[in-house]
């Protein structure tokens, strides 16, 4: 069985750092690629209309309906890649956003009878790669917010972040610490 895996792109800008070590990433991976590209896709805002509408399929069971449709993407991949610059201290709200529409209990997630959640997904591996123009200030807000929901929800205990810092310093080598997060996943990926 060919394994797949989702690569949720919320890059915006064409010559994105980030996306260059992603697609680095993903060439070490080596399986085939379903790429989502955050900016092209239609999300709906998570309002009280959507709310309603999400809720009442869930009620009904109906998890075919399109609105499932990224989560039964996301729950359904053997591998998560996510590519997400480090903007105002996480990521951009696009990501965010992409969280909203995914998280949907009976689907990606359900909870036991202690309200603890339980993990649908089939993906083992998550990789969160990011780029910054200084420093990332504390992972927690970017990284460790998409590990925990990982962990926590979808059932995807293995997460590993590869980053490039203080690309835009006066002084910086660029294409040095490019180097170094593509040594990092040499190494990981072994």
């Amino acid at each position: 069985m060919v394994s797949m895996v989702l690569y949720i792109n919320a890059c915006v800008r064409e010559q994105s750092r980030t996306k260059k070590l992603t697609e680095y990433l993903l060439q070490k991976i080596d399986s085939p690629v379903q790429e989502r590209r955050l900016e092209d896709m239609h999300m709906p805002k998570a309002d009280a209309a959507f709310l309603a509408e999400r809720d009442s399929l869930i009620h009904d069971g109906k998890f075919g309906a399109e609105l499932f449709a990224p989560a039964r993407e996301f729950a359904q991949a053997d591998t998560i890649v996510i590519a997400a610059p480090y903007w105002d201290l996480s990521f951009p709200a696009a990501l965010k956003q992409y969280f909203e529409q995914i998280n949907v209990i009976g689907l990606t997630f359900s909870y036991n009878e202690q309200g603890i959640p339980v993990g649908h997904c089939k993906a083992k591996k998550l990789y969160y790669v990011t780029t910054a123009g200084g420093q990332i200030a504390d992972p927690a807000f970017g990284f460790g917010y998409v590990k925990a929901l990982a962990e926590t929800f979808y059932g995807i205990k293995d997460c590993v972040c590869f980053s490039a810092e203080g690309l835009d310093i006066y002084g910086a080598d660029v294409d040095a610490i490019l180097k170094d997060a593509e040594k990092r996943i040499d190494e990981v990926l072994q």
